[in-house]
């Protein structure tokens, strides 16, 4: 598959001669008609208010010239008019449904901006229509460090793909690969834009699916164990559609919701972050400015590292017995090429259960599915891959 395919729509300084087209868009935006289910949208930047003004569906064609129109229904859209034909760059447009606000076009009633660190589990649940051509078909979600943007946000944004066709990649570079929500994600990152700039990341889906579920605090949470997400910033909105290169005409969203409480407590599909802030000690640090407590700081870019030897291993006291789902390693280039991730409810320390064991790890960020219950975890290191100590920016413990 080929690179920098992708580029995301509306950027002002991501794209020559996008500045124009955000601002028709804007002007469109504002002045856009009220809801009516069924209604046919042919105008680039135009927009309808939906379901009682609960969504707002978009049309926006901004990077290509052909007509390209779509029906937009009481809880999606279909994709009737204009077959794109672009042979890479930038997407010819991102038709889509969204709650929230999006430059100064707002619906009402999602209970957002929401601040991050007020989450407590959002999600959003669609079902899609795919058709021929190359396109994605993904959440678009916006964060800025303040409530109420009229513009560009400032913060991030956050990409889910659960469903692609074709050569087009994310935006930016792929960096780890994570697991939860039930599937393996590729993470992608990438830092755009001047005045304002923002972090771009996207989670491509392995396991393509034309219906998802998505707790949104699964992907903040990795997003901020990677320092690309501030636990200050808000949500502004939350957005799915489509980013075609070649093809739309048969795309479609089905039906769109959005629940600002959702159910559980996000995290590995409804698990929570066990480790994040909890007590932890190691066999050994490198220095101490390398403290095993960095490894579960929440920061990506503090990390733990032992000493220059093997056998050392890194505890996490999660302060009572937990149901274990899921254990995610974020490795600094020192990584660990064979380990064990272990659960204890022994206070002495003399009993650990093996839930997972590793004999070919190759670092970067990846996440283990594991079953098991206790109150300690402890990540047991085998074999160094490199000369040096082992480095961890984070572990996360996720389960119930």
């Amino acid at each position: 598959m080929q690179r920098s395919l992708i580029g995301p729509r509306r950027h002002a300084m991501a794209w020559p001669g996008l500045l124009s087209a955000l601002l028709l868009a804007a002007l469109s935006l504002l002045t856009a008609p009220s809801a009516h289910a069924a209604t046919t949208i042919c105008d680039k930047f135009g927009s309808t208010h939906v379901s009682g003004d609960t969504y707002v569906v978009q049309n926006d064609e901004w990077g290509d010239t052909i007509q390209q129109c779509i029906n937009a229904t009481d809880d999606g859209f279909q994709y009737t008019t204009g077959y794109h034909n672009l042979s890479g760059g930038a997407p010819a447009a991102y038709p889509s449904i969204y709650v929230g606000c999006h430059y100064g076009n707002c619906s009402t009633g999602s209970g957002l901006p929401l601040q991050v660190s007020a989450f407590a589990n959002p999600t959003s649940s669609v079902d899609f229509t795919t058709a021929d051509g190359q396109w994605d078909a993904a959440y678009d979600i916006w964060f800025d460090s303040t409530p109420n943007p009229t513009g560009q946000n400032d913060g991030a944004e956050l990409m889910i793909w659960a469903n692609h066709a074709g050569p087009p990649q994310p935006f930016g570079a792929k960096v780890g690969t994570v697991g939860f929500e039930g599937a393996v994600w590729d993470v992608w990152y990438g830092r755009q834009g001047t005045s304002p700039a923002w972090n771009t990341v996207s989670y491509v889906r392995q396991q393509s699916a034309n219906a998802v579920t998505v707790n949104i605090r699964d992907f903040t949470d990795d997003m901020a164990a990677r320092g690309y997400l501030s636990t200050a910033w808000y949500m502004t909105s939350v957005q799915f559609g489509f980013e075609p290169w070649v093809g739309g005409p048969g795309l479609g969203v089905n039906s769109f919701s959005y629940d600002p409480h959702g159910t559980g407590t996000g995290g590995t599909g409804g698990a929570g972050l066990l480790s994040q802030g909890h007590d932890a000690w190691a066999s050994s640090s490198e220095t101490t400015d390398y403290p095993a407590s960095n490894a579960v700081d929440g920061n990506a870019s503090t990390r733990w590292s032992s000493c220059f030897c093997d056998g050392q291993w890194l505890n996490v006291d999660l302060g009572a017995s937990h149901r274990l789902s899921n254990i995610t390693l974020n490795w600094e280039a020192a990584y660990a090429s064979a380990f064990k991730l272990q659960v204890s409810d022994d206070p002495a320390f003399g009993t650990w259960s093996d839930l997972t064991t590793v004999t070919n790890g190759t670092g970067g960020s990846v996440s283990y599915s594991v079953s098991g219950t206790g109150r300690y975890v402890r990540l047991l290191e085998q074999q160094r891959a490199t000369p040096y100590g082992t480095s961890l920016y984070e572990l996360q413990v996720y389960g119930t």
